[in-house]
């Protein structure tokens, strides 16, 4: 039997019990896919990430993701808090750092400020590939019925059901208001094997900001508190319905508030001669505990 050692953080939050949970498995060496499932079905969060030695020594690691249900070639949570648990570990770097985490999706660069007390950070990241449309979603009366809504509830203004994907797959689906949102279940229905991202204008964030719920039964996960794969598709939706200009647009994300969990994401896009090129993500994450696995 070997010892492991693992953390958790709560990501996309500056403050503890908040944000999304994500049990990092430090020293993670000899563990097969099978174990670190079964290792993230005893976790039970939306996510666990395990650490391995990276392919290429300039990397800082290589990262595998699973949810309770599956594993997951990216995402946005795991990428935040892993990012900043490894750089709160390395004695050398200073305040700030970066550095490269592959994952299945490819090699994802991250910049990392940490907190002086050792007690978390803020971790930025950039797509190693862009969001791709996967088609339109869902008629909004079959989409409706799986969430506990009504058809019109369903759409605001010019959007539209669609589907997009950065390595895990969302249908993205507006609704006409905070209330509808608020009043959203997880599937009551046979689900898609997308995860369901709601989102609608977020009347009480930033100019532009969004509030999103995101249910992915498919995935082992009823309801995540924050999804960073699915603000990095999200970023396909805001190409395909949104009227965009030339340059950087900073995008406020909060997701979480339903579950008692708030948890802020941001969205950065680079629109350059009217085609999108670069998403970045953003958030913060602050350690909870600390431990040793017996696996």
């Amino acid at each position: 039997m070997n010892r492991r050692r693992f953390v958790t953080l709560d990501v996309f939050t500056g403050r503890r019990l908040a944000g999304n949970p994500l049990a990092v498995v430090l020293d993670a060496q000899g563990l097969d896919a099978a174990a670190m499932q079964a290792v993230a079905g005893e976790f039970n969060l939306s996510e666990t990430v395990f650490v391995l030695p990276p392919a290429e020594p300039r990397h800082r690691a290589r990262l595998r993701i699973f949810t309770p249900g599956r594993e997951l070639p990216f995402a946005g949570h795991p990428t935040v808090g892993a990012a900043v648990l490894l750089a709160l570990q390395d004695p050398t770097g200073g305040d700030a750092r970066a550095f490269g985490l592959e994952e299945e999706i490819g090699t994802v660069p991250c910049v990392v400020e940490t907190l002086a007390d050792g007690s978390g950070g803020r971790a930025r990241f950039r797509l190693p590939l862009l969001p791709e449309y996967l088609g339109p979603g869902p008629e909004p009366e079959a989409l409706a019925a799986l969430v506990g809504l009504q058809p019109g509830d369903i759409a605001t203004g010019r959007h539209r059901p669609s589907r997009h994907g950065v390595g895990p797959r969302f249908t993205c689906v507006p609704v006409a208001s905070v209330a509808a949102l608020d009043a959203a279940r997880p599937a009551q229905a046979p689900a898609p094997e997308d995860g369901l991202y709601l989102y609608t204008p977020d009347p009480e964030g930033p100019p532009g900001g969004w509030r999103v719920r995101m249910f992915a039964p498919n995935f082992g996960v009823p309801e995540d508190p924050a999804t960073g794969a699915a603000a990095s598709a999200f970023a396909g939706v805001l190409m395909q319905f949104e009227t965009l200009g030339e340059g950087t647009h900073d995008v406020a994300i909060r997701q979480g508030q339903a579950m008692g969990r708030p948890s802020e994401i941001a969205l950065q896009l680079t629109v350059e001669s009217g085609a999108l090129r670069a998403v970045e993500i953003g958030g913060a994450a602050v350690i909870v505990s600390e431990g040793t696995l017996h696996v």
